[in-house]
């Protein structure tokens, strides 16, 4: 794997032999780290083999296609032509038309790092299970108090519950009262 730097350094010493540079001047004659990226991005070359960290590696069939393109490029094609030609080409095609000098193709040195799988590429995976359906909540039952509080029960209370409910509650209803979080109803009437 390469570098982007090491694939544009290769692209240039692939192009050293037997290329003009484009006839009309405006494209460059080598590809940049800029250039490559847009190409990249634009579907004209494949996007990188792998990444290292956030380092972008690229292969031999990378080099084929920047150099094909850059040969076409300097026998007049348009961009947009040399995409519709060299779309879904084979390393063969793209060998015929980039002519790159053997030494040049040795394969890439392999990466140090772990190389992230290319997930998209993979076949999916099964759906995770459904998680479990929760329990069932009591319905809740609701008893109101004097000062306007409402005490919450998860379960019906029976009609001689509400009286000892009551009951037991006037401590914390006085005691709520007194602080200022209850109003006293025996003092609203």
């Amino acid at each position: 794997m390469w570098t982007i730097d090491e694939l544009v350094e290769r692209v240039a010493a692939a192009l050293a032999a037997e290329y003009s540079g484009a006839p009309n001047g405006r494209v460059r004659d080598v590809p940049d780290r800029r250039a490559v990226r847009w190409y990249a991005t634009t579907g004209l070359v494949d996007r990188p083999s792998a990444m290292r960290g956030r380092t972008a590696l690229y292969d031999t069939r990378h080099l084929l296609q920047l150099v094909a393109v850059k040969r076409r490029q300097a026998a007049g094609s348009t961009l947009a032509e040399i995409q519709a030609e060299l779309a879904g080409a084979t390393d063969a095609a793209l060998a015929s038309i980039a002519r790159v000098p053997e030494d040049l193709l040795g394969e890439p040195r392999p990466a140090t790092a772990p190389v992230r799988p290319r997930f998209w590429a993979e076949a999916p995976a099964a759906p995770a299970p459904p998680p479990p359906e929760p329990p069932k909540a009591a319905p809740l039952s609701a008893i109101a108090l004097t000062g306007g509080a409402v005490l919450l029960l998860p379960g019906a209370p029976t009609p001689a519950d509400y009286q000892d409910i009551a009951t037991a509650a006037q401590p914390l209803l006085d005691l709520l009262t007194a602080r200022g979080l209850l109003t006293d109803e025996r003092d609203s009437r």
